[in-house]
C-alpha cells in the first residue's frame, strides 16, 4: 500500500508560530510582558487574575484577554475591576490560537499596558501547544483536583515558567501531597518553580507578586 504525507497539522502550527511571533514583537514594542495562564476549569485563574489586580494596584499598568468557549462572565468581573479586558470565545475550541490573540490586541489600548495576562481556555491539554506570543507560561493547579495531575498531564508542566498551586486553604480537608506535587513536577520540569497560594485568603500570594514584578523588570 502506497503510504501519502499528510504536512496539514505541520502548516497549521507553523501558520500559528509566526502569527505569535509578530505578537510576541508587537507586544515587546510596547514594553508589555505577556503572561499565559493555563489550567483545568476551576482551578480558580480568574480569582487569582482579581486577587491580582487588587494587589498591585496602580503599581502596574494590567490588561487581560480573556478565553473561553463561550461566554463572557469571567471578561465582566475583570471588566469591574477597572482594567482593559478583550473576550475571545473560541465556539468550542478548546484552547487560544495566535490569531485570536492577534485579534484582541487590536482591541486593547497596549500603550496604557505593562502587564497583559491571557487566560487560556479551561484545559490541561491543548494550550500546551500552541505559542500565543507571550513572554511567560505559567499553569495552575487547584488542591481539589489532586497532586498526581503532572504524571497525567505532563505536557502541560513540561514547559512552563511557573506552577502555582491554588485553593491552599482548603489543604486540611483534601489528600493532597504538595511535596509529591513539587516531585512531579520537577521531575519533567526542574526549572519551574511551585509555588502554593490561596488567592481568597491571600495567602502566598507575596510570592507570586514578586515573580511577576520580577518578570515585569526583565
Amino acid at each position: 500500500m502506497t503510504r501519502r504525507q499528510i504536512p496539514v497539522v505541520e502548516r497549521i502550527l507553523s501558520a500559528n508560530d509566526r502569527i505569535a511571533a509578530n505578537n510576541r514583537e508587537r507586544l515587546r514594542g510596547h514594553g508589555i510582558t505577556t503572561v499565559n495562564i493555563m489550567s483545568s476549569p476551576g482551578a480558580g485563574k480568574t480569582t487569582l487574575l482579581l486577587a491580582t489586580i487588587r494587589a498591585l494596584g496602580e503599581a502596574c499598568k494590567i490588561g487581560v484577554i480573556e478565553g473561553d468557549v463561550a461566554s463572557q462572565v469571567d471578561a465582566d468581573k475583570i471588566a469591574q475591576a477597572g482594567v482593559p479586558v478583550v473576550q475571545i470565545n473560541t465556539g468550542g475550541g478548546c484552547h487560544l490560537e495566535a490569531s485570536m490573540v492577534q485579534q484582541a490586541l487590536n482591541a486593547l489600548p497596549l500603550e496604557e499596558i505593562q502587564l497583559l495576562f491571557i487566560e487560556n481556555v479551561g484545559n490541561l491539554i491543548c494550550p500546551a501547544g500552541f505559542d500565543l506570543g507571550q513572554d511567560y507560561n505559567v499553569a495552575l493547579l487547584s488542591v481539589p483536583e489532586g497532586h498526581d495531575k503532572p504524571y497525567k498531564y505532563p505536557s502541560m508542566f513540561e514547559f512552563v515558567d511557573l506552577v502555582l498551586v491554588t485553593k491552599t486553604d482548603v489543604l486540611p480537608y483534601m489528600d493532597f501531597d504538595l511535596a509529591e506535587f513539587r516531585r512531579l513536577v520537577h521531575g519533567l520540569n526542574p526549572r519551574a518553580p511551585v509555588l502554593p497560594l490561596s488567592a481568597r485568603t491571600g495567602e502566598g500570594m507575596e510570592a507570586w507578586l514578586e515573580w511577576l514584578e520580577a518578570a515585569v523588570r526583565r
